[in-house]
């Protein structure tokens, strides 16, 4: 089968197109022949060997596809990658079936963008009716679903942070209220302002550096910031916990696949709900772009440049 392979940790440069022998599905898997292939940020962080779980070499990236299996639309989340191939072998656990009316696009978008919206909203800063909720890179895969999700289930005011006119257009269209330049120098100030100057209840933040950190100051009390990633590879500060006292804020972290440890079927409920709002037309994925199979190295480099919108595909079949 035709694949991407790793053999060395580095940038996008270290992702080589193979031929690899079709892998085998084991007891408790299933076989997916491979239709499209979500990539996400968590894939750039694989290839460089920085994400949270240690990567190991030769490594075929990638942790969902879309595709069939016995016959049947499935998505998948894969164990350790995997997912740049056209076949690729995924847990029974977490393949999920694909209603009819939702495509490719949609599934993928859905599978781990959407559930982490999703849970970020629900379980992390637990949403209330009329508050007001940031959402920083809006109009990347998460955040074209979280600005959707938030005015869904009532938000009294969605702020999206954006790096281009373009890309803020596409948040306000999507439903946020206002939409401000992510490059502000003082983002807190920003933030306040377009609140009306207020400060703010809820921000979901991937970006790190000096972006958290001041979201964090421009919280108001018992206002929560879910931190989920460091798209821009720079720590923010330690969060000093007495500083937390100031204004009786949370910071709290999510990583998604912590979401199956929890009891209850989470993210199946999650999922399911994403699809039933997509198919009553409350919910729409964002195509961010298809590339080939072989140019994985080109859907890493437009991601890591974060100039892209919504949800990038690969394509195995070319």
């Amino acid at each position: 089968m035709r694949a991407v392979q790793v053999t060395e940790f580095g940038g996008p440069e270290v992702l080589m197109p193979v031929e690899l022998p079709d892998p085998v599905a084991g007891p408790g898997e299933v076989l997916i022949d491979v239709e499209r292939v979500g990539v996400n940020y968590a894939d750039t962080h694989q290839a460089e060997n920085s994400y949270l779980a240690p990567s190991k070499l030769p490594l075929v990236p990638g942790g969902e596809v879309v595709g069939t299996s016995g016959g049947k639309r499935v998505v998948a989340l894969l164990n350790n990658g995997g997912g740049y191939a056209q076949k690729a072998v995924a847990p029974e656990a977490t393949t999920f079936p694909v209603p009819d009316g939702v495509d490719d696009l949609t599934a993928l978008s859905m599978l781990v963008q959407g559930t982490t919206a999703w849970v970020l909203l629900k379980k992390n800063a637990h949403l209330e009716p009329g508050e007001s909720v940031v959402v920083h890179a809006a109009a990347g895969g998460v955040g074209t679903v979280a600005v959707q999700l938030a005015k869904a289930w009532g938000a009294g005011r969605v702020i999206a942070t954006a790096s281009s006119d373009e890309k803020r257009a596409l948040a306000l269209e999507l439903g946020a209220d206002v939409a401000v330049d992510s490059r502000a120098e003082d983002m807190t100030a920003t933030l306040i302002e377009a609140n009306d100057g207020r400060r703010v209840d809820v921000v979901l933040d991937m970006v790190g550096g000096t972006t958290t950190d001041q979201s964090i100051a421009a919280l108001a009390p018992f206002g929560r910031l879910a931190f989920y990633g460091i798209a821009g590879r720079e720590n923010p500060k330690p969060v000093e916990l007495r500083n937390l006292l100031g204004h009786s804020t949370t910071v709290s972290g999510m990583w998604l696949p912590h979401v199956f440890r929890l009891p209850g079927n989470v993210f199946g409920t999650a999922l399911t709900d994403l699809f039933d709002l997509v198919l009553a037309n409350k919910l729409k994925a964002i195509p961010g772009g298809e590339f080939a199979l072989s140019d994985a190295r080109g859907a890493h480099e437009a991601l890591r440049s974060r100039k892209t919108v919504g949800k990038l595909l690969l394509d195995p079949g070319k």
